[in-house]
């Protein structure tokens, strides 16, 4: 499979949260996604706090703010919508700054917003402290099926080929003088990615000839990682999704 690749959210460090197993904190994230869906939306202190949470693992993984707040940009196509919510939601309407919205719409979009930024925020941290094979290493230990674990194994490893493929395709059409400025130009577009295509074909049998030369039954070894984690390793790992659990339950009592 060649060397392992790294993704562009990891930061490499050396923290507690670093050093702690991938599966341990696969499931402390979800856990914790999980607790905060949960929790009524009327309790709003308890989302701060699950911020609070979520920043001290930021401080403990020495993660600078700016790091993962660049990251959550993706959230702003949900931000978006739950900004539509209290002008097209139904229900009893308020004025907020000359303008009539809807109540419901309010706590609707208030909802979208603090649970979806927690658990991008979340994710952020878990990819921002765990490398990418550990965390496919992570899904096989948390017993995913092995056969999705090997397509998203495959798919890292070889997206990264085809992109390059792709970079050397383009680099030759420019050294050709073409410059894709119009319509017109699809034809040749088209003609490249069918090619790309094909390549990329041609490479994946080959790979699968190369791999069953070499013993391969349709499971990957185990790697050399791959291993139980230890009892503080768990405990350190419980300590968030412990916490928002009782959180999540003042939120519901209170």
């Amino acid at each position: 499979m060649g060397a392992g690749h790294s993704h562009t959210l990891y930061r490499h460090g050396h923290s507690p949260v670093h050093a702690l197993p991938a599966h341990c904190k696969l499931a402390a994230v979800f856990c914790f996604v999980v607790l905060v869906v949960a929790t009524p939306r009327a309790a709003v202190w308890a989302f701060g706090a699950y911020a609070l949470l979520l920043a001290g693992v930021a401080v403990a993984a020495r993660v600078p703010a700016r790091h993962v707040l660049t990251r959550m940009l993706i959230e702003v196509p949900f931000v978006a919508f739950a900004v539509l919510l209290p002008f097209v939601a139904e229900g009893q309407r308020v004025t907020v700054w000359g303008l009539s919205l809807s109540e419901s719409g309010l706590w609707g979009a208030w909802n979208v917003l603090a649970k979806g930024t927690l658990g991008v925020a979340a994710s952020v941290l878990l990819a921002t402290t765990t490398r990418l094979d550990e965390l496919l290493l992570g899904l096989a230990r948390l017993r995913l099926p092995p056969l999705l674990c090997q397509i998203a194994t495959f798919m890292v490893r070889y997206g990264d080929v085809i992109s390059g493929e792709l970079r050397r395709m383009r680099t030759a059409r420019l050294s050709r003088g073409f410059e894709a400025r119009g319509p017109r130009h699809w034809g040749v577009l088209a003609k490249s990615a069918g090619a790309l295509f094909i390549r990329s074909y041609e490479r994946g049998e080959r790979v699968h000839l190369a791999m069953l030369s070499r013993g391969y039954t349709g499971s990957m070894p185990p790697a050399l990682a791959d291993g139980p984690a230890s009892r503080a390793a768990w405990t350190r790992s419980a300590a968030l999704p412990l916490t928002a659990l009782a959180i999540c339950l003042l939120g519901w009592t209170l």
